[in-house]
């Protein structure tokens, strides 16, 4: 078996065209595809974060709503850039939602990504320590955010206090039980996945990675995975990992399918650089016929090394068409590859 679930940008336009959307049309409609994918018998529900951009920039509050609104679906990110957060603010927004949804919250943070504008963490108040990168805040933040997620008691309490206080130290609240064994960390490296197996946090990779050694994105991903299990066992935690890969994957079942991702059918991986030092490889889409689909991804070695695939999806296209794809794949796909 196989967790499969969706990863949505959730962004929105204010242009012209059909497919323009405001931001509360947007909200509105990743909370209805959620509740889609969870009829269909989806796993997962995760949703991109990006500041500064018509996109899904508050995560937490819109996890709270499809949390009240679901009763089995994973909800989660896919990723909360570190960079931004205050952790302790963030254990206590991230505590709330998870008890609005039983214990269903799996939030993948990490450094983040290329932004809309430069340095704008700053904007938030956030600023390295003399010495230190913003990747070093990052990481910085998430151990902080990490460590008050495990619910002792650190702060100590005022002899007059507006409410009485339970004995000893104070911790966050509200506290969430389980939700330390619930946080991925977004990794691009085969370093910081094994720096994340270290910590404790499950493994989020996406389809871009650092190029590091010119194979193919899904070989260089199985090697990373292999690599985050070894660090996780010469760690000695007791708990089994969690490792998700992202794919774009379209069966195409009609007319429409292929007139909107026909032409994806022979793409390939593709190079870059996202910034001045860093060479990256993106990943292929994936788009045919479901018994040529089956056939591929047994080929790809990362999405069999891990045991949740997220699907990205065009959100723009709207909810029926978006659990239409879904759909597809849980149907067609996925038990011709014994992931159901």
């Amino acid at each position: 078996m196989k967790k499969i679930g969706f990863l949505s940008f959730g962004h929105w336009s204010d242009g012209a065209g059909s497919q323009t959307r405001s931001a509360q049309d947007a909200l509105l409609q990743s909370v209805d595809l959620a509740v889609a994918a969870e009829e269909l018998g989806a796993d997962g529900a995760y949703f991109r974060v990006h500041h500064f951009a018509r996109q899904l920039a508050s995560p937490l509050p819109l996890l709270s709503a499809i949390g009240a609104r679901t009763s089995r679906i994973e909800i989660g990110t896919g990723v909360i850039d570190m960079r931004y957060e205050n952790p302790l603010y963030f254990a206590e927004n991230a505590g709330a939602a998870d008890l609005i949804s039983g214990g269903r919250l799996q939030l993948g943070i990490s450094r983040g990504s290329p932004e809309q504008v430069i340095d704008g963490w700053r904007y938030f108040g956030y600023e390295p320590p003399e010495g230190d990168t913003d990747a070093d805040m990052a990481r910085k933040h998430t151990e902080v955010l990490l460590t008050v997620l495990q619910g002792k008691g650190f702060a100590q309490p005022n002899p007059r206090p507006m409410f009485p206080n339970p004995p000893g130290l104070l911790r966050i609240e509200p506290h969430s039980a389980g939700l330390r064994d619930r946080i991925w960390w977004g990794s691009g490296s085969n370093a910081t996945s094994v720096w994340a197996a270290e910590l404790g946090m499950n493994l989020q990779s996406s389809t871009l990675k650092d190029d590091e050694t010119g194979e193919p994105l899904h070989v260089q991903q199985r090697k990373q995975i292999e690599a985050y299990r070894q660090a996780w066992k010469d760690a000695g935690h007791q708990r089994q990992p969690r490792v998700s890969v992202s794919r774009s994957i379209f069966a195409l079942t009609s007319d429409l399918d292929r007139a909107y991702f026909g032409r994806n059918a022979d793409s390939g991986d593709q190079i870059g650089m996202i910034d001045e030092k860093t060479r990256a490889i993106f990943g292929r889409s994936y788009a045919a016929e479901p018994n040529v689909l089956v056939k591929q991804l047994a080929e790809d070695e990362a999405i069999q090394a891990a045991d949740t695939l997220l699907l990205t999806v065009p959100n723009q296209l709207g909810v029926d068409y978006n659990a239409h794809v879904l759909e597809n794949i849980l149907t067609h796909v996925a038990p011709e590859l014994g992931w159901r």
